[in-house]
């Protein structure tokens, strides 16, 4: 047959316009390739190439060489120094070297096979790639971890005692630096955006699954939403799904203990949260005198606000909530009851604080405050049968009307408010809560009521004023006016003294607000082991730190950012430090070594 009639597939050794060069076979072991390095391709197209001619060989020892190419670069192993013949030709559009070795009679002459040595460059592609990715902290990026490894040394030195923090346990620590941070989850499980999420759907049904076990609730009067990103997301993915903008919410006043994520106003009227920015918000206070929740008042001011949401819950009220109340208000003014547990979720779940799924429609909550989960928020929604008329217990139900709360608070969060949720949190959490509902956590929690009153008496014991007089969970507030000071400056003095606490607005006798308070915590401690005795010791720091600033401020005159400068190398400061960390550093840190 014709040459040229045959099939039109090019095998790229010249366009059909010109005459085939001479045939050359190559198929003795003796004849190595090698690319021209000094070609440099035109700008015509690569023609296609033949399956047959990408065919792999196999030498005599049973390895494989290289296809190759026009990024191969190709050399002979052989140092022997033969001499060869060379001849040239083209190969899929390069110039090609056939080398021959002198001596080599003929093709069928038998000869080990040559190895041929290819590096291609894509195994060092990708070696390089890997490279970064697989690098420690320390290695990728020592600038970080040399301020980790600082504050690492700072928390074990120091006395934490700002009352929403603590610290996480080993297992909480490794499930958010895990391989669940890679994987994109929109959606919810069963109904998510992205697939190769049979997994991730799996983590997140347990973690609710044991959200409710944790809390004592039953899955058909109760649905929870793990997602949130943090209290004040769910909060707000709460007030976003029930509310039109503009429409009404109701809660603690900032000054008297609440969160401002339940809407605030500074007194000039400053919209400070998104809250109060998308919704009205009107305040409930406690009673200056005594420090409680004014509940006449509360009722009072509801019933002539008519809010669609009325909020209990806050982030500085030392005392116990009494739900019965806030549902006999709800009820008169025909709000929903919203309760954020954030800062006591933790002796919720412990019983031991009073509950609020008896009485609340929706309850949020932080997940890394006395729970001592992650940090992220949580979200509980009743489902099922709707009372007719709301009565002092949810739990009896006497009509056919349905919660409309499930739906649309999960489409809050997302598509609303979020994007995919972070697994490597939600699968710590289901840590946590699986940790909240054993017999340990109780005696955990019990011990963190215990350690706060022990705080208390010591302080009372100083002649200390406690708004309230004390606590009924895991926090208190000390009033520290009658030392003439301010939050601002004590919480400043103490952390010279490598102790943490934080300053809170509290309301004087006189009903004005003040700058004067700080609030004092228990569990971060209680977390690292330490007993009545211990909290008693700090109780002694606290106050020793309370007459360093007020002598201080005698002296310099009322203490600003330069003058606290002044006094961090003074010697009451510098002794007072030495004996915090020498008693900070006998208990242990829970979920890393020092």
């Amino acid at each position: 047959m014709d040459r040229s009639a045959q099939s039109d597939l090019s095998l790229g050794f010249g366009s059909s316009s010109h005459a085939l060069p001479p045939r050359i076979p190559i198929a003795d072991d003796s004849i190595t390739l090698q690319i021209d390095s000094s070609f440099r391709p035109s700008s015509n197209p690569m023609p296609s190439v033949p399956l047959q001619l990408l065919e792999q060989r196999f030498d005599g020892t049973g390895s494989r060489s290289r296809v190759i190419n026009e990024d191969d670069d190709v050399e002979d192993d052989d140092d022997d120094g033969d001499q060869r013949e060379e001849q040239q030709f083209i190969l899929l559009g390069h110039p090609m070297k056939l080398k021959r070795c002198r001596g080599s009679n003929s093709m069928s002459s038998p000869r080990p096979c040559k190895k041929v040595i290819v590096n291609s460059g894509i195994e060092a592609r990708r070696a390089s790639v890997r490279a970064w990715g697989n690098q420690s902290i320390e290695e990728a990026d020592p600038e970080i971890y040399e301020f980790m490894e600082k504050e690492k040394h700072r928390q074990f030195r120091g006395i934490e005692l700002i009352a929403s923090e603590n610290f996480v346990c080993r297992a909480v620590m490794e499930a958010l630096g895990s391989h669940l941070t890679n994987k994109y989850s929109e959606g919810m499980p069963g109904a998510r955006y992205y697939t190769g999420n049979q997994y991730i759907d799996q983590i997140e049904i347990l973690c609710q699954e044991r959200a409710l076990a944790a809390f004592g609730l039953n899955h058909e009067k109760w649905g929870v939403n793990v997602q949130p990103y943090s209290c004040t997301s769910a909060n707000f993915a709460v007030f976003n799904g029930l509310l039109m903008p503009g429409e009404r919410i109701m809660g603690l006043d900032s000054p008297s203990g609440g969160h401002m994520s339940h809407g605030y106003y500074t007194p000039g009227g400053k919209k400070v949260s998104g809250a109060s920015i998308f919704f009205e918000s009107f305040p409930y206070k406690v009673d200056p005198r005594t420090g409680y929740i004014d509940y006449d008042k509360l009722e009072e001011k509801a019933l002539d606000y008519r809010p669609k949401i009325l909020i209990c819950g806050g982030s500085s009220y030392p005392r116990d909530w009494e739900f019965h109340r806030f549902r006999h208000v709800a009820d008169k003014c025909g709000a929903v009851l919203m309760f954020d547990m954030a800062q006591i979720s933790g002796l919720v779940a412990a019983k031991e604080a009073p509950n609020p799924f008896d009485y609340c429609d929706i309850v949020t909550s932080t997940t890394h405050k006395s729970l001592r989960g992650p940090r992220g928020g949580i979200i509980f929604y009743r489902r099922g049968l709707k009372p007719k008329k709301q009565s002092m217990n949810l739990n009896h139900c006497e009509s056919n009307i349905q919660y409309d709360l499930e739906e649309k608070i999960n489409f809050s969060v997302f598509p609303s408010l979020q994007g995919g949720p972070h697994n490597n949190h939600i699968a710590a959490l289901a840590i946590a809560l699986k940790q909240a509902a054993s017999p340990e956590y109780k005696v955990y929690m019990r011990q963190v009521k215990r350690n706060a009153k022990a705080l208390e008496y010591a302080l009372l014991s100083k002649k200390c004023k406690l708004v309230t007089g004390g606590t009924d969970n895991h926090l208190l507030l000390w009033d520290l006016t009658p030392l003439g000071l301010t939050g601002k400056v004590y919480e400043k003095v103490c952390e010279m003294c490598h102790i943490t606490v934080n300053k809170v607005a509290i309301f004087s006798e006189n009903g004005v607000i003040s700058p004067g308070g700080v609030r004092i915590g228990s569990p971060a401690m209680t977390s690292r082991g330490c007993l009545e005795s211990d909290f008693e010791k700090m109780a002694g720091f606290l106050y020793r730190a309370a007459q360093i600033a007020s002598a201080a401020q005698r002296e310099h005159g009322k203490l600003q950012k330069e003058p606290l400068k002044s006094i961090y190398h003074c010697k009451d400061i510098a002794d007072l430090r030495s004996q915090v960390e020498a008693f900070a550093s006998q208990f242990a840190m829970p979920a890393y070594d020092m």
